[in-house]
């Protein structure tokens, strides 16, 4: 093994570290069940501590929460408790789903430009995506803290207990935290926390396998569990995270008032029929979860289940679907609380159906247009983008008693703000808002103001069975890729019969990222002359997603996590 560098990496525990060593070269390579209970998670560890949360008498809503705190530790780059998150929670003893939403919010004195300084000066895109100013009012622990109120069970202490564990003793650095670290490690190492933790002297990160340890997190982590989440936003805890805001470059607008003034939301999900299924995922400010149910509306009335799932033909109507429905995301999302927000009438049947009906089976749409669901008149809102794509992590549970959880948290960006606060990631989720707020008498729906959350193309989604039950349990990281793996996996199952270890490593295809492409090194890149004889014209690229996915079987669950990450389902 190699030797460890740095304040980040000292000696761990020979069994801990052995047995994450061990479940690192199994993970996302085992599809295990038939179980009662079942966690997916992308990394070993937080799945195990997930699961032993279960085994302990926890809920599933207990699980997620110790899930959360181990990827804080373990996936920094992904997902942190200063991060956003939506999480969808299904009661098996009232029959009823609800969602929760803890978005990082825009701090009060938040303007409608994040590159534009005080004084009307302009601050390149790239360094203020990087900066204080890009930190939004972290929503992560709150929301969590309210699902735990509504469904949980166990204390915090016992929650956060595998996550003190591996932050004190250790954890071997994985490989896609050293993919990740690798590709920006100029950038990371001016960071001096992030670079005392996973780089060398060099700069370089960490060899995969170095013990990594985390003091500084491993401590705000039990300030939590004996003062519980409310520690995070006041006292010295919230003073960190305000400190590291405010450093240079480009100062952050958070406040105290911000931290103890957020406010995680209740908010139901949005649900729509396709396949025979009831189709639930996250209301806006997520727009993942109105476009991935308006793709599968959109594929089912297409008939794409008639097709080959690797046939030019299924591949063409998946990057027709995702281009009309990303054109509606990027017109019609906003934060729900602050602007007119059309989710019934863009999931409607009667919509879906028009929407499906400007796909040609034999060609490509020159533009893929919004639609109008309100058939507003005047001027429209703008269209925007955000000002950054992000990186992401979903986590799914489900317990012994039937309850549900689908659950995707996030930083932004990989690594966020690329600065730590007590040794956890700060978010840059107010690059999520739109890059240009768009004229003054037709503003983009997302354009930032104080406050107000940004849209999110975070999708956690449940299935609901012809019992009215969950059958699917999916979710992915992966920025604006979420929207396609989510959907393609829900058709990979519900319209082609796949199992969930088929369903996660299916080659992805979709037009959500701002332009058509194709997995690199799967047999989706062999359709690209296929498909540009139909006037497509896409890329081939890598797509480093991350989708968890659970589905129920007769005799229980089965579960997996997606290959191109460390991630792992497990159950029992």
């Amino acid at each position: 093994m190699a030797a460890p560098f740095g304040p980040g990496a000292l000696p761990m525990r020979p069994a801990l570290l052995l047995a994450a060593l061990l479940a690192l070269g199994l993970a996302a390579r085992a599809a295990e069940g038939p179980a009662r209970r079942m966690v997916a998670a992308a990394h070993p560890l937080a799945a195990e501590a997930g699961l032993g949360i279960l085994r302990a008498g926890g809920s599933a809503a207990d699980a997620a929460v110790a899930v959360q705190a181990v990827l804080s530790v373990v996936e920094p780059n992904a997902t942190g408790l200063l991060g956003g998150a939506l999480l969808l929670h299904w009661d098996a003893a009232t029959r009823r789903l609800a969602g929760y939403e803890g978005i990082a919010s825009a701090p009060a004195a938040a303007t409608a430009r994040l590159v534009e300084a005080a004084d009307g000066t302009r601050v390149g895109a790239a360094t203020v995506a990087r900066s204080g100013r890009a930190v939004g009012v972290p929503g992560t622990l709150r929301m969590l803290a309210l699902v735990r109120a509504d469904h949980g069970r166990l204390p915090w202490r016992d929650l956060l207990a595998p996550a003190i564990r591996a932050a004190e003793e250790g954890f071997p650095m994985p490989p896609t935290l050293h993919r990740v670290l690798a590709a920006r490690a100029v950038e990371l190492a001016r960071d001096p926390e992030i670079r005392a933790l996973f780089l060398r002297p060099d700069g370089q990160p960490l060899p995969v396998g170095t013990p990594l340890r985390n003091p500084a997190q491993a401590a705000a982590l039990r300030a939590l569990a004996e003062h519980g989440p409310e520690a995070l936003y006041a006292g010295p805890l919230a003073r960190a995270v305000l400190e590291a805001t405010a450093r240079e470059p480009v100062p952050g607008w958070m406040t105290e008032g911000d931290l103890a003034g957020y406010e995680a939301k209740r908010r139901d999900p949005v649900c729509a029929t396709a396949f025979g299924r009831a189709i639930c995922s996250a209301a806006p400010p997520s727009s993942g979860g109105v476009a991935v149910q308006q793709q599968l509306g959109m594929l089912d009335r297409l008939g794409i289940s008639r097709l080959a799932p690797d046939s030019p033909g299924a591949a063409h109507l998946i990057l027709e679907a995702s281009r009309l429905a990303t054109a509606d995301r990027r017109r019609w999302m906003g934060d729900p609380d602050r602007v007119p927000v059309p989710t019934g009438p863009l999931v409607a049947p009667a919509y879906l159906a028009a929407r499906a009906g400007l796909v040609d089976p034999a060609r490509a749409m020159a533009e893929a247009p919004a639609g109008n669901p309100l058939e507003r008149h005047g001027a429209l809102p703008a269209a925007s983008d955000p000002l950054a794509l992000a990186g992401t992590s979903h986590v799914a549970v489900v317990d012994a008693a039937g309850n549900a959880v689908s659950f995707t948290t996030t930083n932004n960006l990989n690594f966020g703000a690329e600065r730590l606060a007590a040794g956890i990631t700060l978010n840059n989720g107010l690059t999520n808002f739109a890059a240009n707020p768009g004229p003054a008498e037709a503003p983009a729906f997302n354009a930032m103001a104080g406050g107000k959350r940004p849209v999110t193309t975070m999708a956690p989604t449940i299935v609901l069975g012809p019992d009215g039950a969950p059958e699917l349990v999916v979710g992915a990281g992966g920025g604006a890729r979420i929207v396609d793996s989510v959907a393609v996996a829900v058709v990979e199952v519900l319209a082609w019969g796949a199992d969930a270890r088929r369903a996660t490593a299916r080659p992805r295809i979709g037009a959500q990222n701002g332009e058509e492409e194709l997995e690199a090194n799967t047999p989706a890149a062999a359709l690209a002359e296929p498909l540009r004889a139909l006037g497509h014209a896409p890329q081939v690229v890598e797509m480093n997603t991350g989708l968890q996915i659970l589905r129920r079987v007769p005799s229980g669950w089965e579960g997996a996590a997606d290959p191109r990450r460390d991630g792992v389902a497990i159950g029992d």
